[in-house]
């Protein structure tokens, strides 16, 4: 081990001479390596193996079902507007191909932009390359709709790199999630590319346009060769979506009419498991509280943030039913975790612990007033039928004043008991 880590330190840029790419060179060799030093001084020290790195590569390991779910969801969904292969295990190979095809550039934009800016303000700065983003860039392709342009993407993830996190000192000081910094970037900016139907499905074109459109034939090409030399079906020549013949509302627009009109176009299970147009990574429950059980026994996130938001998110949603103000209203409680992108947001969101609250009693009250929040703007608000982005980036702001307040408590209540034994 020793000599193949000599064999790397020689390829070594001189810092001095070649800041940018000896910060390149530092971020490849931590990558492959954990640290060996520990504090010198007198006393006892405990090391452990898992490092900041480490412990962001667990966050994108346990994304990793929701990555694959969404490409083969979003090739699903995309043979559901063109009328074929409409079963959910019908053209398997297809709708995962398609959906590799989709989701590949923007991963590949996210972590290119991302990971540039990071680079280059670690050269100027003169010191390693913080790990954070390895995280938020596979966070953000997951938050974002499935024919997002790609330009759009990039100023989204300058900007909540830039402004979110650079601008408070790089990793570790930023105030907001920047996935969600991101995601709010498109939605405010760019209101009408993260709304609507068809911006959920992927290859929707209009006026008769083809469906698979012209950027990526090339790799339906590459695919249909290798599906047709071993006697599978194959993408063709495609077919055509016209937009004004095809509807695909997601669960949330069609729920501002009541819960009977969801349930006329998708069944409870449909929603529970996934098979819904909607956020890349956001639509399958099952698999994201799968990441989140994973997340929780490495004791990467917090449970009480995880419980609290759902506390929360019930005693709002109870609330609003006595209420029955209107029709949103009216849905039970319980349907509201069939909809959107409540276990998302909960296990992958609210528990980044740079913004989350950091005290136990804090994490509590955090959790909760996300929960609450969630559900006030989903159901409260018709111009947008989801509230955990803006409920999170919220709360986010208000972790500090929370931890303090919990701070100066545990303070007063321990000058208490000295008084008292004195």
């Amino acid at each position: 081990m020793n000599s193949l880590i000599d064999k790397v330190k020689g390829f070594e840029p001189d810092k001095e001479k070649s800041p940018f790419l000896h910060t390149l060179y530092d971020g490849f060799f931590t990558f492959l390596f954990t640290p060996n030093t520990t504090t010198k001084g007198p006393g006892v020290h405990i090391r452990d193996r898992i490092d900041l790195k480490r412990t962001m590569v667990v966050v994108v390991l346990a994304l990793q079902l929701c990555y694959v779910f969404g490409a083969y969801n979003i090739g699903h969904q995309h043979f559901l507007a063109l009328g074929q292969h409409t079963g959910f295990l019908e053209g398997i190979h297809l709708k995962l191909a398609y959906g590799i095809i989709q989701i590949l550039p923007i991963f590949i934009v996210s972590h290119v932009v991302g990971l540039g800016i990071e680079f280059y303000y670690a050269a100027k700065k003169g010191h390693g390359i913080e790990e954070g983003f390895l995280v938020s860039g596979a966070l953000i392709p997951l938050i974002m709709p499935p024919d997002i342009p790609l330009w759009i993407l990039t100023l989204a993830v300058a900007f909540a790199v830039i402004l979110g996190k650079e601008a408070f000192g790089g990793t570790g000081m930023n105030i907001v999630n920047i996935a969600l910094l991101a995601r709010a970037f498109v939605f405010f900016a760019y209101p009408t590319t993260i709304s609507g139907d068809q911006c959920w499905i992927a290859g929707i074109e209009f006026e008769g346009a083809a469906a698979f459109g012209e950027m990526y034939g090339w790799a339906h090409g590459f695919f249909d060769w290798i599906f047709g030399s071993v006697g599978w079906s194959t993408f063709g020549e495609g077919g055509l979506a016209v937009a004004d013949g095809f509807t695909g509302a997601t669960p949330l627009g069609l729920a501002l009419e009541g819960w009977s009109s969801v349930t006329d176009v998708y069944s409870p299970m449909q929603m529970f498991w996934g098979a819904i147009p909607g956020s890349i990574g956001e639509t399958s429950k099952p698999l994201i509280i799968m990441g989140a059980l994973m997340l929780t026994a490495t004791g990467i996130a917090s449970w009480r943030i995880m419980v609290s938001c759902l506390f929360g998110a019930v005693t709002m949603g109870l609330l609003l039913n006595i209420w029955d103000f209107d029709v949103y209203m009216n849905i039970p409680w319980y349907y509201h975790f069939y909809m959107g992108s409540f276990w998302f947001a909960m296990a992958f969101m609210a528990t980044d612990p740079v913004t989350a609250s950091g005290t136990n009693a804090g994490k509590w009250i955090y959790g909760f007033s996300i929960g609450i929040l969630g559900i006030i703007i989903r159901v409260m608000n018709p111009a947008y039928p989801e509230g955990w982005m803006l409920a999170i980036i919220f709360m986010n702001v208000f972790a500090p004043l929370i931890d303090h307040y919990v701070i100066q408590a545990n303070i007063n209540r321990r000058l208490k008991r000295v008084k008292q034994v004195a």
